[in-house]
């Protein structure tokens, strides 16, 4: 694979453009696929854990919801558009609520259809809610649990505001693995890696964006850490030589 692909302007990537490529750069200091890749998610979500909406206690923390829509309605008590979900689990009731793309939400859920739903909890007039959280119908869900960690990547206040969430910053660093090879130039020798058994180049960025496991994020994250450390180490010795 030519290395220049890394280095592509983020601008070229799908799913980007020119409006969300300049929140990348002043935002995120992202501006090549390169940048994007080593945009690493700060934690991961258990994607086979489910809490109950009954069991919710703890403000700001953040969940994931089996359920059904059982209703959805526009808001008429404020000037701002806001289109308010009523989700439910069979054992109690959480209010989901959008300002943002409602057209769009409004065409792609469907009342009564099995949902799974992530956000952070809110508590507002005595009740818990979910601001635009991520919905996934329960069957797509279910396909993708080969990989039970689900990415979670920092933001800024004006990345959220443009619909640039999770789910966006997913699908972005996917679209670059899609497009690219199995093959990103090696920079540790064979001797190495077999030697204190690193996994390759690409199998540990793959992995710290899309790990299967915890043991293959492990080794990721081990893979990556050692190469920052010993091309540290190399330059220090190269420079006492001189």
């Amino acid at each position: 694979m030519k290395q220049n692909y890394f280095i592509t302007p983020i601008d070229y990537l799908k799913g980007v453009g020119p409006n969300r490529a300049d929140l990348l750069k002043s935002e995120l200091k992202i501006f090549t696929y390169q940048d994007l890749l080593y945009f690493f998610p700060f934690r991961y979500i258990d994607k086979t854990k489910y809490h109950k909406i009954s069991e919710l206690e703890n403000t700001n923390s953040h969940v994931q919801i089996i359920g059904k829509f059982i209703d959805l309605r526009h808001s008429s008590n404020t000037k701002i558009k806001r289109l308010i979900g009523v989700f439910s689990d069979g054992n109690g009731e959480i209010e989901v609520v959008w300002f943002r793309g409602i057209k769009w939400i409004e065409r792609s859920i469907q009342v009564n259809k099995q949902y799974v739903i992530y956000g952070k909890l809110n508590w507002f007039n005595n009740k818990f809610s979910i601001i635009h959280p991520e919905t996934e119908v329960l069957e797509k869900h279910n396909k993708t649990l080969k990989n039970t960690l689900l990415p979670i990547y920092s933001s800024t206040e004006s990345l959220s505001s443009k619909g640039m969430n999770n789910k966006l910053f997913r699908d972005l660093v996917s679209n670059i693995f899609e497009k690219s090879e199995k093959t990103f130039k090696e920079n540790l020798s064979r001797s190495i890696n077999e030697k204190h058994n690193l996994i390759s180049k690409y199998e540990a960025l793959y992995n710290i964006h899309f790990p299967q496991n915890q043991l293959l994020l492990s080794k990721a994250q081990f893979r990556l850490k050692y190469e920052e450390l010993f091309f540290i180490q190399l330059q220090f010795v190269l420079k006492n030589l001189i």
